[in-house]
C-alpha cells in the first residue's frame, strides 16, 4: 500500500490506527492483526505523535496522511510557521511555495492569499498535500508535481515566493553550504526576482548568517534567527529586488524578541566590531555576590550581537569572549535568562570546598572554559539538575571561576 493511500485503506487498518494511535510504536509493531497493512499504520502511528508536540492543530484534524519520519523531522512546526506569516502579514494576491515537502509552512502561508501554488517533486508528498489540503479548508491550494526550477521558467509573476531548499546531499548527509543545497537558491535569485518582489527563504539554523547575506549580494533586507524553547531551529531570510545598505536582525525565542540594524557590508566583521568600546556601554567588570548573571538566549549567541546588547541594556560583559553579562539590578527585557549569584569561587581546592559546601547537585555550563562542562562535572563529583547552576567562566583578566546561581 502506498502512502498516500489512508482515504482508500481497508477498514481494518484504519480502525487499528485509531485504536493504537496513543500507544508506543514500538510495542504496536510486535502485535500480530490480520488484514492490517502494519507498515502504513505504524507510520501513521508514528506521523501521529509527532504531530501532537510539532502541530498540534493538525492532530486534531481527523484523517491526515503523514509523510515517513524524514518529512516529519523536517517539516516546520506550528510555532515556527505561525511567526512566518507574521512575517508577510500584510501581503496578499498570489504566493508560491517551490519546495512544497509536506506541506506545514504552505499551509499556514497560504491563507492569507487569493492563490496559492504548492511545488513539489515528489509525488507521493504531492498526494499527501492533495489529500491534507482539503481537509485543512484550503480549497483555493493548487498542487503542482514539478521540479522547483522547471516551474520557475513558466510559473506567473507572484507577490511571494518561499523556498525551504533540502539540506542533505544524495548520501543523507546534512549541508549547510546555501550552495549545497537543492534547489541552488543562490543561482536562482535572479529568476527568482523576476518573479516576485518579495522571498523568503528557510535555512539551516547551523548556516553562518554572514555569509549568507553576502552571498545574496545585498538584497537581504531581514535576518531572522528563530528559537523555540531556546533552542535554535531557523534561519530566515527576507529577500527584496532592491539592494539595501541597512539590514534587520531579529532574534527570536518564543515570545522574547531583540532586534538590530546593522550593515550587511560589516556582517562578516560582527566578532570585531561587538568587541569595540562603546560610550553608551559598560567595560567588563567582575561579577560579585547578589548581582545579576545575564545569559543571552540561543537566537541573541546565533546572530553574536553582543555589542547591541551591551549599548541597549546598559550592561558590563565578564569579558570579550565569554558571553556572559553582570548586572546590580534585574534588567527587563533582557532577551536570555537571569540568575541572582550567590558566590563567585575560583578552582581553588580550598575555596571550592567552601563554596560548594551543602551542594551536591547542580546544573553546569561552561564558557570560555579550559575543560568541558562533562570534565568539570567529574572533578567536582556533582550530580546534574537541580536549581543550582554552575557557570564556569573566564574572566577579562584571563582568570578561571565558577560563578554559582540559584533559581527558585
Amino acid at each position: 500500500m502506498h502512502i498516500y493511500t489512508l482515504m482508500t485503506a481497508n477498514e481494518s487498518t484504519l480502525n487499528f490506527i485509531r485504536e493504537h494511535r496513543n500507544d508506543d510504536v514500538r510495542s504496536v509493531a510486535f502485535i500480530r492483526a490480520e488484514g492490517v497493512d502494519m507498515p502504513f499504520a505504524l507510520e501513521q502511528i508514528a506521523g501521529y505523535q509527532k504531530a501532537r508536540k510539532k502541530l498540534p492543530r493538525w492532530s486534531k484534524v481527523e484523517g491526515l496522511v503523514y509523510p515517513p519520519s524524514l518529512s516529519m523531522e523536517q517539516c516546520s512546526s506550528e510555532r515556527t510557521a505561525e511567526y512566518k506569516v507574521s512575517l508577510l502579514r500584510g501581503k496578499k494576491g498570489r504566493m508560491a511555495d517551490l519546495t512544497g515537502g509536506f506541506g506545514v509552512d504552505f499551509s499556514y502561508l497560504a491563507q492569507n492569499f487569493e492563490e496559492a501554488v504548492y511545488v513539489e517533486r515528489q509525488e507521493k508528498l504531492c498526494r499527501i498535500a492533495e489529500h491534507n489540503f482539503r481537509l485543512l479548508g484550503l480549497n483555493h491550494a493548487r498542487v503542482v508535481c514539478d521540479d522547483c526550477e522547471s516551474f520557475l521558467k513558466q510559473m506567473p509573476q507572484m507577490d511571494v515566493i518561499y523556498l525551504d531548499p533540502a539540506r542533505r546531499d544524495d548520501r543523507g548527509g546534512r549541508t549547510f553550504a546555501i550552495s549545497d543545497c537543492t534547489p541552488d537558491i543562490v543561482a536562482l535569485l535572479p529568476q527568482l526576482l523576476e518573479k516576485a518582489e518579495t522571498i523568503m527563504v528557510k535555512l539551516s539554523p547551523m548556516l553562518d548568517w554572514h555569509k549568507a547575506v553576502v552571498d545574496f549580494g545585498g538584497h537581504v533586507t531581514e535576518v531572522h534567527i528563530v528559537a523555540v524553547d531556546n533552542e535554535c531551529k531557523e534561519l530566515l531570510l527576507l529577500i527584496g529586488r532592491e539592494i539595501t545598505d541597512s539590514l534587520r536582525i531579529v532574534c527570536r525565542n518564543n515570545d522574547s524578541e531583540f532586534a538590530y540594524i546593522d550593515k550587511p557590508t560589516n556582517a562578516l566583521y560582527n566578532n570585531i566590531i561587538m568587541c569595540k568600546d562603546s560610550a553608551h556601554a559598560p567595560s567588563a567588570c567582575m561579577p560579585s555576590a547578589d548581582y545579576w548573571l545575564l545569559v543571552p538566549n540561543v537566537a541573541v549567541m546565533k546572530a553574536g550581537c553582543f555589542g547591541q546588547i551591551r549599548e541597549v541594556f546598559g550592561i558590563a560583559p565578564l569579558s570579550a569572549n565569554s558571553h556572559l553579562f553582570v548586572s546590580p539590578v534585574p534588567v527587563e527585557g533582557f532577551p536570555g535568562s537571569a540568575f541572582r549569584i550567590e558566590c563567585v569561587t575560583t578552582m581553588n581546592k580550598k575555596e571550592l570546598r567552601t563554596a560548594l559546601n551543602g551542594i551536591t547537585r547542580a546544573n553546569i555550563a561552561v564558557r570560555n572554559f579550559p575543560i568541558s562542562a562533562a570534565d568539570l562535572r567529574k572533578r567536582l563529583k556533582m550530580q546534574d539538575g537541580g536549581n543550582v547552576f554552575i557557570f564556569a567562566t573566564t574572566l577579562h583578566d584571563n582568570s578561571h571561576v565558577l560563578i554559582i546561581c540559584r533559581r527558585d
